[in-house]
């Protein structure tokens, strides 16, 4: 409230002004991330310049700015057309990547319904538009399509995809295509437009598609990352047909790492009036001046430079392509390995139906995209969903190389992570049903949760034993001893995660078991889980039982410290308790209290006397408890727990032969010893034993001399 009152009555000069900004920028943020954002260099600087420019240009003279917007907006026209092999197009330059598109289609609107500027939507109620859009592309595209232009969605129609030129994401081919379309045969609607986005590791026959569209009447427009190789020498044929497609957008920014740039939609359209009406090209000079980042940021680049950035990219994807062939359990989905600059891949496992099913709910390929993005957050990685694929890893460099500044190390060590990761999926796939079986025998106490959301080995909740309790009491001792289960299984030592209920999944109370390498042992781990919950379980019955034994022995030492007052009442007299006359009889008549101590025994739970401990000798009391055994098998010398050794399980739980010797001849030597008559050196006498008096004294005092010194000592 105080920074809006100074703005409004005094205003803020550049410097103050800057560094709100920048306390803006770096409000809740690390120094670290900080830093980061504050390095800008040459290549941002020119494109902020374009920006800077743009906003000056925008107050000059009208004839002088015509000039400047003129030349801009040819000249960058000029250079997308050839970069791209795109002959005699024009340029439409916008902030929004879907916005090309929506004014395309505006344009197919004005051209195939003649009335349509001067009756508006009321030209197309004779004939409905139909948009056809591929199966693989954007899903919001189509419904944002719809709404720029006031259409149902009932003019939208999605074509599948399908096998017939060997990808699953092709569209479908030039003699199917009447078949898979249902609006096509219908009189009463009118087919404007085909979309296909090329982006997904995969790219149509374009040169099948244009002839469709040419011998239908269909405009086709195409888009996405594998568009950027027309810039390259050599380009393959597939890519080269979309330079004959009607309308193509391309979104330099990303490609080129550069800030805050507009996409570009080329086209080819002879009737500049339908152009303008379709807002492609604007009377407004100032919207002309979104092509001068770019204008200037290619010129900086140059040839060379775009090239350099797409040449990157591309072989980025063929190192990673190559180096995945070679890793099991991974399946490319990549159709042309020699020129795509997308690598689309999965994790998938050889099994049985029952373990396939298994695998295509669980969301391992997820949690395996998700943790390689994590891990190597500058490869770019990130998860898409396909249709018939299913969830997928896709490393599009030429949409995150330039930002990240990806280069072949970190592609390396991406191929390090996966190599890590999948070993350890691969066999928690395979544990999975091992540790079910597990569960089921050890019924009574725990209980196998199916949760098909977690990626792990899986879910158990220890069900202690009900003692007829109402269901609330129940439910909050159960989540109490998982609780306290759970923080005994995380203080192990072992290479298993074990964790609580995750947000994405509906099961809240139980034990989540990360994934496991292929030495584990299920049958170990079910079973120390089942002992630590027994454990959890028993102990807390022991509190609750001693919390009554004590609330008992306080009841108790309260009414017999009652009775002993109103004993030392009687006894004492009434004089004797008047603070004066007490001292006075006291000195005269000293009298002994009868009074006595109490102490409360927590292991019996009782209430004594402290006549005993002040009576006798301080002795050995109770044994104290020992320890409980281990509840998890020996290891060897740092093994983790529930893995296997190379030399097999039983080995791990067999007493070494050799200890077994030793320690039989230790006990042979001691008990020797014991019946020997020689006398014991003093040296060798323990500082908290006490030795037998002798009978002579000065004997004993001699003994008891070396026992003090030697306790000294």
């Amino acid at each position: 409230m105080s920074g809006l009152c100074v703005f409004v009555c005094s205003g803020l000069d550049i410097s103050s002004l800057l560094q709100v900004v920048q306390h803006l920028v770096h409000e809740e943020e690390e120094e670290e991330e900080a830093e980061r954002l504050q390095h800008v260099g040459v290549q941002d600087q020119v494109t902020l310049l374009g920006h800077s420019l743009a906003a000056y240009f925008s107050v000059l003279q009208r004839e002088r700015l015509r000039k400047l917007t003129t030349r801009i907006l040819s000249d960058s026209t000029l250079w997308f057309c050839r970069l791209f092999r795109y002959e005699n197009g024009s340029a439409y330059f916008h902030e929004d990547d879907r916005d090309g598109v929506v004014k395309v289609c505006r344009l197919v609107i004005h051209a195939q319904y003649k009335e349509y500027a001067t009756e508006g939507y009321g030209a197309l109620s004779s004939h409905q538009p139909v948009i056809y859009q591929s199966a693989s592309g954007r899903p919001e595209l189509g419904q944002h399509l719809c709404s720029q232009l006031g259409l149902p969605l009932s003019s939208l129609c999605t074509v599948p995809c399908n096998t017939m030129f060997g990808s699953q994401h092709q569209m479908v081919g030039k003699c199917s295509w009447d078949k898979m379309s249902p609006c096509w045969r219908n009189s009463s609607k009118k087919t404007l437009m085909l979309e296909r986005t090329c982006s997904a590791g995969h790219t149509d026959k374009l040169n099948r598609l244009k002839e469709v569209c040419d011998q239908s009447g269909l405009w086709l427009h195409v888009e996405g990352v594998n568009l950027a190789t027309l810039a390259l020498e050599e380009v393959s044929s597939t890519i080269m047909a979309a330079s004959r497609s009607d309308s193509m957008t391309l979104t330099p920014g990303p490609w080129f790492g550069l800030p805050a740039v507009p996409a570009v939609t080329l086209y080819r359209h002879e009737d500049p009036a339908m152009s303008l009406a379709a807002g492609l090209t604007s009377s407004r000079l100032v919207e002309r001046l979104r092509a001068l980042p770019l204008w200037l940021s290619l010129q900086h680049l140059g040839h060379n430079g775009i090239t350099q950035k797409i040449r990157h990219a591309s072989t980025l994807s063929q190192q990673l392509l190559q180096k995945l062939k070679s890793l099991d359990s991974i399946q490319t989905l990549v159709e042309d390995e020699l020129n795509s600059p997308v690598v689309l891949f999965k994790f998938s496992l050889e099994m049985s139906s029952g373990q396939g099913e298994l695998l295509a709910v669980l969301p391992l390929p997820l949690q395996l995209g998700q943790q390689a993005a994590q891990l190597v957050p500058s490869s770019g990685v990130e998860v898409v969903e396909l249709e018939d694929e299913g969830v997928c890893i896709r490393f599009s460099p030429l949409l995150t190389a330039a930002g990240l500044s990806t280069q072949e190390e970190d592609v390396d060590r991406l191929v390090e992570k996966l190599k890590e990761l999948v070993p350890a999926m691969t066999s928690t796939m395979t544990y999975r049903a091992n540790f079910w079986e597990e569960t089921r025998r050890l019924a009574s106490s725990l209980r196998y949760v199916e949760e098909m959301n977690w990626a792990g080995l899986g879910v158990v909740r220890y069900e202690p034993q009900s003692d007829g309790t109402d269901e609330s009491r129940r439910q909050q001792e159960l989540e109490k001893v998982n609780k306290e289960l759970l923080k005994k299984l995380q203080e192990l030592d072992s290479d298993i995660v074990f964790s609580s209920a995750p947000e994405f999944v509906t099961e809240r109370t139980g034990i989540f078991v990360g994934m496991v390498t292929e030495d584990v042992e299920v049958a170990e781990l079910v079973q120390t889980i089942a002992a630590l919950g027994r454990e959890v379980e028993e102990s807390g019955r022991m509190l609750d039982n001693m919390t009554e034994v004590v609330k008992k022995g306080i009841l108790e030492a309260e009414m017999q410290l009652q009775r002993a007052s109103e004993e030392k009442l009687l006894e004492e007299g009434m004089l004797r308790q008047i603070p004066v006359v007490s001292s006075v009889l006291n000195w005269l008549s000293p009298l002994q209290s009868s009074m006595k101590g109490r102490t409360f025994d927590l292991a019996a739970g009782s209430l004594d006397s402290t006549e005993m401990m002040y009576s006798t000798k301080a002795q050995g009391g109770r044994a104290f408890l020992q320890d409980p055994p281990s509840l998890v098998s020996q290891k060897l010398p740092g093994q983790r727990l529930f893995r296997r050794s190379g030399g097999g399980p039983h080995c791990l739980t067999e007493p070494d032969s050799t200890s077994q010797v030793e320690d039989r001849n230790n006990e042979e030597s001691f008990s020797h010893g014991a019946n020997r008559e020689t006398p014991r050196p003093l040296d060798h006498v323990h500082p908290g034993s006490i030795p037998d008096a002798p009978e002579e004294g000065g004997a004993g005092e001699e003994l008891g001399g070396a026992q003090v010194e030697q306790g000294d000592r």
